[in-house]
């Protein structure tokens, strides 16, 4: 027999899951999500979701522990933290405290995400980001969860995907914004350039707190190509959809200035405020010049017809973009460290997320072989959660739920995780046995 042939990773690689307050807590019932949900704008509705407010987040970390995952991204919940504009609930941030109290005890170092998508009902009814009135109000409620969770957590999530959060409200209407007439991109670049000013104030106030402290943001990349490259308008449709969704945010963090398609916004105070970059990478999209499409620049984003599919097609496999994407920001903010906070695929099946897994992986192995600063790996997700307006039509975890039951079903993707977290690498036998039809181009030979 051929001795297997193994990637490893650096020494002290983070190997771990990623999650979100409202998609796994439950029982989410003071922020604008819930009321989204209640005004009929969702799929289905979060009820219990994985009821990790009611303690299952231990069996789940359990599980974490056991199939030997070194780190966990999580995010707390503003609006149970301060339900009121004049009120803090102490008993909730015990319970975060516990959370990552219980991390640090089985060997999980807690990485925290302080805003993720949601935001409290008397802020949303206040028109949340779109005011500059935003930015203290967050820097406060930063200090309340630095103080509480210092002792076990140093490495903090600003922001989520600020980018989706604003075009998919103001843009695209499929997240909660205020006001029906508060849309447009001009109001997504008003929430975003907040966003930046409330990054900023958060950044400095855990530093002031937790000089050790490493913080970041996490940015939903996501890599496109033109149509046809020759075709002008293809190439100026890509163009102006790339730097629509991708750049704002890291343009204002590396110069100061926020560039747009709409035009450029000075924020000075934000510059070079990151420890690290947080990447979300899931595909690329392939871009085409579209007359019919105005709400998206006259631009229209898909996947190639013959591209290898996720369940509802939501998510093609093109494990090439992982690397292009670590390359982009390693050339963005050379020497900046760099960590996927976010990576994964909805297949109930389980039947394309061990190649998508596998290749994904290999391509950052590769990033790291180029020297990047490549530093963890987040998947999405530890079990399957609830996944915003598209409900539970979309199955992310390396565990499934039985969402009525709370019951969680063993994928075979747990098992080939665990096996690459323990190793600290991807071997060739591990391909074989979980993934055995990418095997010959993966490991030729």
């Amino acid at each position: 027999m051929p001795a297997s042939a193994v990637i490893h990773f650096p020494k002290g690689f983070l190997w771990g899951c990623a999650t979100a307050s409202h998609q796994v807590e439950g029982n989410n019932t003071n922020n604008n999500w819930y009321r989204w949900e209640q005004e009929g704008h969702t799929k289905h509705q979060s009820g219990l979701a994985c009821d990790w407010w009611g303690g299952r987040w231990k069996e789940d970390m359990d599980r974490a522990a056991e199939t030997f995952q070194n780190a966990h991204r999580f995010s707390v919940e503003w609006s149970r933290i301060q339900p009121l504009p004049d009120r803090w609930d102490e008993s909730a941030l015990e319970r975060y405290r516990a959370m990552a109290r219980g991390m640090t005890e089985r060997g999980i170092a807690p990485m925290v995400t302080l805003h993720h998508f949601t935001d409290p009902l008397w802020l949303y009814d206040q028109c949340g980001w779109e005011d500059e009135a935003v930015v203290p109000l967050f820097e406060k409620y930063t200090r309340k969860v630095v103080e509480a969770l210092k002792e076990y957590v140093t490495h903090w999530v600003t922001i989520n995907e600020p980018n989706i959060y604003a075009l998919s409200g103001y843009v695209a209407g499929d997240f909660p914004t205020c006001q029906a007439s508060h849309k447009g991109m001009a109001a997504a670049l008003r929430a975003l350039a907040n966003m930046l000013r409330g990054h900023a104030a958060a950044y400095h106030a855990i530093h002031q707190i937790q000089p050790e402290a490493r913080v970041g943001y996490a940015l939903h990349y996501r890599p496109m190509v033109a149509a046809r490259p020759w075709f002008p308008p293809d190439l100026l449709m890509r163009n102006l959809q790339y730097s629509g969704i991708n750049l704002a945010f890291p343009s204002a963090l590396s110069s100061g200035v926020m560039k747009s398609p709409l035009g450029n916004v000075k924020i000075p105070q934000v510059k070079g405020l990151q420890d690290y970059l947080g990447i979300n990478y899931y595909s690329v999209d392939t871009v085409k010049f579209d007359l019919g499409n105005p709400r998206e620049l006259f631009g229209r984003r898909y996947f190639p017809e013959d591209s290898d599919f996720s369940a509802t097609k939501f998510i093609a496999n093109i494990p090439h973009g992982m690397y292009d994407s670590l390359a982009w920001a390693a050339k963005t903010y050379p020497n900046l460290p760099l960590i996927i906070t976010e990576n994964g695929v909805e297949d109930p099946a389980d039947s394309l997320r061990p190649r998508y897994l596998a290749q994904h992986l290999q391509q950052v192995w590769r990033a790291v072989n180029f020297n990047f600063p490549v530093k963890g790996y987040y998947h999405w997700s530890l079990v399957d959660n609830f996944e915003w307006e598209r409900g539970w039509t979309q199955r992310f975890g390396l565990w499934g739920l039985d969402v009525e039951t709370q019951a969680r079903l063993r994928r075979p993707s747990v098992d080939l995780y665990a096996e690459i977290c323990r190793e600290n690498g991807l071997s060739s036998d591990m391909v074989a046995k979980y993934a055995p039809e990418v095997s010959a181009t993966m490991f030729p030979g």
